[in-house]
């Protein structure tokens, strides 16, 4: 089940509008203070910029919405960003776009674009993602099974988030809620019997789209 759209990573992207440069870096955080972390260091980073302007949207139903012009004209550039967030559906998100005037000016409107659509550049960078609430599965398995269940999961069954080498490999597989019990279903079967559940639990789960 989706709970909320995110970024996967951190990003960052440049674009040149007349003659001003725009940087965007965008990093996925959890909390006001991470967020606030992350903007003071890019502050820091071009503490010689003409602007350096903060957004950020944190919570699964978007309960944190705040950003700065930075002494760009009022309404020119952080609140455009965090209103495009909100309606792309993208939450836990921190935002930075710095610029370097290049001595055009944009004009309200042109500022207006020229800020959120570096900060769409800085998106895509970061790699949009869908946040689920996923089944996640601890499983136990011998090596001669380990390609038997990857080809599985390259079928789309479930995915396979993280791998374990031991005496045995321990597989952490996740798949939707609802599947959970199939999916234990087909690893019992594809093993043998063999394999073993140690732990199972819902968590959140990062999902390329």
């Amino acid at each position: 089940m989706k709970l909320y759209s995110t970024v996967y990573k951190e990003g960052t992207a440049e674009q040149i509008i007349e003659k001003s440069r725009f940087i965007a870096y965008v990093r996925p955080v959890e909390n006001r203070q991470q967020a606030d972390d992350f903007i003071a260091a890019i502050k820091k980073k071009h503490k010689d910029a003409t602007h350096n302007v903060p957004a950020m949207v944190i919570g699964d139903k978007f309960q944190i919405q705040w950003a700065s012009d930075d002494g760009e004209p009022q309404g020119t550039s952080g609140a455009p960003i965090v209103q495009m967030l909100v309606k792309e559906g993208i939450t836990n998100v921190a935002v930075v776009v710095t610029r370097y005037f290049g001595g055009i000016k944009l004009g309200t409107g042109g500022l207006v674009r020229a800020y959120t659509s570096s900060a769409k550049l800085g998106l895509a960078a970061a790699e949009l993602c869908d946040v689920e609430a996923r089944t996640v599965l601890s499983y136990e398995a011998e090596y001669t099974h380990l390609t038997k269940i990857q080809n599985l999961a390259g079928e789309g069954a479930f995915q396979i988030e993280d791998l374990t080498y031991t005496d045995l490999v321990t597989l952490k597989i996740s798949c939707q809620p609802e599947e959970g019990e199939a999916v234990l279903s087909m690893l019992s079967n594809l093993t043998a019997g063999r394999g073993r559940l140690k732990a199972q639990e819902v968590c959140k789960v990062k999902c390329p789209k």
